[in-house]
Order: C-alpha cells, then sequence, then structure tokens
C-alpha cells in the first residue's frame, strides 16, 4: 500500500496528465491564462502544495509558464510586431502564420473626447472599438477614432473587413507610436481574459496623411505575457539607449 507520500505523489502526477490532456484537447489554448491555483485546488479536490506541484511538472515540459500578475498560463510564441514601419497588426500576425480577426464592439459617430479633437483637430470622429483575435485568442483591444469627415462613409462591415489604412480616401505618411506599460483594467481584462490588474502594453499612435496632418488616433492594450515589440536600431553615436526613451514622471 502506498503511503502518505506515495499518494500525494500519484495525485499531482494526475493532475498533470489531466491538465495536459485538456490542453492538447484546446479547452486552454496557446497564451490563454488557467484557473487560478485556488480554482484548480477546488476543482481537482487537492492541496495548493500538489496543484503547483502539478503545475511545475507541466512548466518543466514547456507546456505552461507563470508570470507575476497572471498567474500560470499556456506557453506560447510571443506575437511579435515590429515597429521599423507602417503596418497593420494584422498583417504581421498573417505574415507569421497566424490567423488574424477583428471583432466590432462598438461602432459610432461621436462628439470628440478633449484629448482626440486637440490630435485630430476635429469635433465629431468616427470611433471603432474591437478586439483582435490570434488564432482565435483575443491579444488586442483597440479603440480606434477618425475625423467623421473622413469616415463618413465607412460602415460596420467595411471596419469589420478591412483596416483603416486602406479604407480612408488619403494617402498616409507615416506615424508616431508611444509605448507604456499599465495594469488592466476591469473591462480590459474580461475582454482579454487576463487577471485584472495585470500587466498589459498600452500603445497610444496617431497616422498622419502624405502632407503631415493626422487622420487616425488609435490606442491599442496588449496582454503583457504575449507581446513583444522589436525594434532595429542602426549605429548611433555614444550613446546605447533606445532612440524615443523618456521617462515618465
Amino acid at each position: 500500500m502506498p503511503g502518505a507520500d506515495g499518494e500525494r505523489t500519484i495525485r499531482y502526477r494526475q493532475i498533470a496528465a489531466d491538465l495536459r490532456a485538456r490542453v492538447d484537447a484546446g479547452e486552454f489554448g496557446g497564451g490563454k491564462v488557467l484557473p487560478s491555483e485556488a480554482d484548480l485546488s477546488e476543482a481537482y479536490s487537492a492541496s495548493r502544495v500538489t496543484i503547483r506541484r502539478a503545475l511545475d511538472v507541466l512548466r518543466d515540459e514547456g507546456i505552461v509558464d507563470a508570470r507575476q500578475g497572471f498567474g500560470w498560463f499556456v506557453q506560447s510564441d510571443l506575437l511579435r510586431q515590429r515597429l521599423g514601419r507602417l503596418s497593420t497588426i494584422e498583417g504581421q500576425l498573417a505574415a507569421s502564420g497566424i490567423t488574424a480577426e477583428r471583432q466590432i464592439l462598438d461602432f459610432a459617430f461621436v462628439a470628440a473626447e478633449p484629448r482626440v479633437q486637440r490630435v485630430l483637430g476635429a469635433t465629431q470622429v468616427l470611433r471603432v472599438r474591437r478586439l483582435n483575435l490570434a488564432d482565435g485568442e483575443p491579444f488586442a483591444r483597440v479603440t480606434v477614432w477618425c475625423p467623421a469627415a473622413l469616415g463618413d462613409r465607412l460602415s460596420r462591415a467595411d471596419v469589420e473587413r478591412s483596416p483603416f489604412y486602406e479604407l480612408l480616401p488619403v494617402p498616409l505618411g507615416g506615424a508616431t507610436q508611444t509605448i507604456a506599460a499599465e495594469a488592466a483594467s476591469a473591462a480590459d481584462a474580461k475582454l482579454l481574459r487576463i487577471p485584472a490588474g495585470s500587466p498589459v502594453l498600452r500603445c497610444e499612435r496617431v497616422t498622419t496623411d502624405a502632407d503631415g496632418h493626422p487622420v487616425l488616433m488609435s490606442v491599442h492594450v496588449f496582454p503583457g505575457h504575449r507581446t513583444e515589440f522589436v525594434v532595429d536600431l542602426p549605429q548611433a553615436d555614444q550613446s546605447i539607449a533606445p532612440s524615443g526613451l523618456r521617462l515618465v514622471e
């Protein structure tokens, strides 16, 4: 008869095997946050110590990982985005063999918020909120503002089917993007299926036309455990700090 230690060893290996099977079956997709240790403990009627040992087995196998603020999640390749040129998220994901989708959460012509009005110079704007998915899993909450004069002929179906860059009736010049780390709001956490307060990357982008006039403003919120940004740095002078680095007071 196995002793208490032997029973605990059998139990955590059984739990690890069951979780492994659930991942293989697609119940937990790549990048998806697993239930908390407390929830798993209740679901499997096992102690937190036993659950953690089972998860450690899967981490050693490269199936799951843990990060402060997220808890445990299924390992997946990071969604890498290059910042050296103006392009869409969907285009970069497609080039990596990832199926990109967008779900429109809100489509409305509204009065511009003060910050948006200052940037775009418009009092009325088209505001589109959407959820971007990669291989079926949410990876970004995006809000885009466009002057009403440029977006007045666009429909909800248009912006669900194609990126704004392909829909605007003006040639584009470039964009400025600002990236900062934040804690996920309750609303974004629910959309992105991550714990509230967990780390996210917030990117604000202002896109201009060929004459340098702002035509789009957008905010993108990415789960911190799934996204990385890549910047190619040419040979600099004396400093090796990334260009554009600014301390936030």
